[in-house]
């Protein structure tokens, strides 16, 4: 492959690494587990980047092909990963006025959150990414229809679960 191609990868893959990082911890439950992945995700990255046409944005291109790889990694190797456990996330301000409230609350929804399967956890953390529906669809190789069914689908399956 040739330097220029190297170099805008490298500087692509640099200014977007974040979506990578979140895709792991989606994903893993631990640093190791973590940086595996992120490891994996990075060479899938750089295999099919001379494929890369430049049709969609480098970003919605590299959210597809980390959320694909993280999937299909954890099912090949047939074991439940569970995802990084939200205690271990925040940090806790011990003060006689801290109010917890918002605290237990996004921990009742990671949980929930937890609960769903691989494809609609992705989905989940696309809408939470405040992707629009085009760009999950993209992302996902969904419809845009098929996602927002499956959103509204999900948001009834976490409504059930946080309000038995």
């Amino acid at each position: 492959m040739n330097k220029d191609l190297e170099h805008k990868f490298v500087t692509e893959l640099e200014s977007n690494q974040n979506i990578v990082h979140k895709v792991c911890s989606l994903y893993t439950s631990d640093r190791d587990s973590h940086n595996d992945l992120f490891q994996e995700i990075t060479i899938q990255l750089w295999k099919a980047y001379p494929k890369f046409r430049g049709e969609a944005k480098f970003s919605t291109w590299m959210y597809r092909v980390a959320l694909n790889t993280a999937i299909t990694l954890y099912r090949k190797s047939k074991r439940r990963v569970k995802t990084q456990d939200f205690n271990s996330v925040i940090y806790k301000i011990k003060t006689d006025e801290y109010d917890d409230t918002e605290e237990r609350q996004l921990k009742l929804i990671y949980d929930a959150v937890k609960q769903l399967g691989d494809i609609d956890k992705a989905l989940v953390f696309l809408y939470l990414e405040d992707k629009d529906y085009s760009e999950i669809a993209a992302t996902l190789g969904i419809t845009e229809v098929n996602a927002r069914v499956k959103m509204n689908r999900i948001k009834n399956k976490l409504r059930t679960i946080l309000n038995p």
